[in-house]
């Protein structure tokens, strides 16, 4: 419909990565908007759609043209996580979570040359393991530690919502070291200790396998470590947290755009017969829908404007990342709350698809770091205060 249609270029992408993403458009209209009810239904891993976007090169969006990836930025990354939520938000999180992998072995590129050349051709698909069992969403906090004693290192913690469990080939994980710092480590699919704690069975997001993994005493070896001993927090905010929150806002405005969307296509069609009218008739109907498409489009003119800042070297910009998440989830519990009551009983129906983006939006909130975190570093940096103090 013309009128509740989003913007042609709303991220203001060049003309070559638009070119670039028409390529996801047969796939996300094909195979994951075709596998999106019956993933939710059955809580089952997207597999076939992730293998769609491997075929077609996406795995290697964000990776180097000279290592065999599409070289894109983060503002076309977030455009592409967009148009897969749209149709199945639980494939746009796998897919973000692969992407902010990707950032971790970009940023030690010397030893993980080959993991990234895999991806780029489709083969290996990565994914985080930050948060913890015992600092819960403070990511930045791991309570485990890694055992350097006897001159080998091996791994211990209780891991949780880690996406692509038992699946992804390859896991970026989090460890305290001695005396204060944190490292990040690469773990393989196969590494003895390793081991999924459990199955996946949510609310929401139903596909993306977020179980719980344990690693008893995993060997590593010390070329598995991806940054400078005890100093992998840089890494963490400067080059995995950007993708990860803008990546994450672009899955909320994708539900909201689908909800939107099929909002206004059931007020279209379905009619009050006795009345002569279609619900589209309704001004509080249609009030309702307006809020819809405008929340919408705040968050994503607001998400845009962070990539403005991030590319101008905006001394901001890291406030405007942490706003991202917060501001594109609340957007989407609002959205997707103003649609289950514009449709009223239809939407809790299945067929309109609004009941399952009304819970797959809840997911992107409390993903660490949760809204209210997120508001209150806000908070914090409006403050001068030490974000992390």
């Amino acid at each position: 419909m013309m009128g509740v249609a989003m913007s042609a270029n709303p991220y203001r992408l060049s003309d070559a990565d638009l070119e670039l993403l028409s390529a996801l458009d047969p796939i996300a209209e094909g195979v994951i908007a075709e596998q999106a009810p019956d993933v939710d239904a059955e809580g089952r891993f997207p597999q076939a759609s992730m293998t769609a976007l491997a075929q077609a090169g996406f795995y290697g969006l964000t990776i180097p043209a000279e290592m065999g990836g599409k070289g894109a930025s983060l503002r076309t990354a977030a455009a592409a996580v967009d148009r897969i939520a749209q149709k199945c938000p639980s494939t746009a999180m796998v897919y973000l979570m692969h992407l902010c992998g990707v950032q971790a072995y970009l940023a030690d590129s010397a030893k993980r040359a080959g993991e990234l050349k895999a991806a780029a051709a489709g083969s290996h698909l990565t994914t985080l393991a930050w948060s913890e069992k015992g600092s819960r969403s403070h990511f930045w906090a791991p309570v485990s530690k890694a055992d350097e004693s006897n001159g080998g290192i091996k791994l211990n913690a209780e891991k949780s919502w880690v996406t692509s469990a038992g699946i992804a080939d390859g896991y970026v994980v989090t460890t305290g070291v001695e005396p204060e710092g944190i490292d990040l480590f690469y773990v393989a699919k196969d590494d003895a200790g390793v081991e999924v704690a459990g199955p996946w069975n949510s609310m929401g997001m139903r596909g993306n396998a977020s179980a719980p993994m344990t690693l008893t005493a995993a060997p590593m070896s010390d070329d598995r470590r991806m940054n400078e001993r005890g100093q992998a927090f840089g890494v963490m905010m400067g080059n995995v947290l950007p993708q990860f929150a803008t990546g994450n806002a672009a899955v909320s405005i994708g539900a909201s755009e689908a909800v939107t969307q099929a909002t206004a296509s059931h007020l279209t069609a379905s009619k009050l017969q006795h009345l002569g009218q279609s619900l589209a008739d309704l001004p509080n109907l249609r009030a309702r829908l307006a809020q819809m498409r405008i929340e919408t489009d705040k968050a994503r003119a607001h998400l845009a404007s962070v990539f403005d800042a991030m590319e101008s070297g905006d001394p901001a910009a890291m406030l405007w990342v942490l706003q991202a998440k917060a501001a594109a989830g609340d957007s989407a519990i609002l959205v997707t709350d103003l649609a289950m009551k514009t449709c009223g009983g239809a939407a809790f129906s299945r067929h309109l698809g609004v009941e399952r983006f009304f819970r797959d939006a809840r997911a992107m909130s409390v993903m660490a770091p949760t809204s209210d975190v997120l508001h209150d570093f806000v908070g914090k940096a409006m403050l001068g205060m030490e974000l992390f103090g």
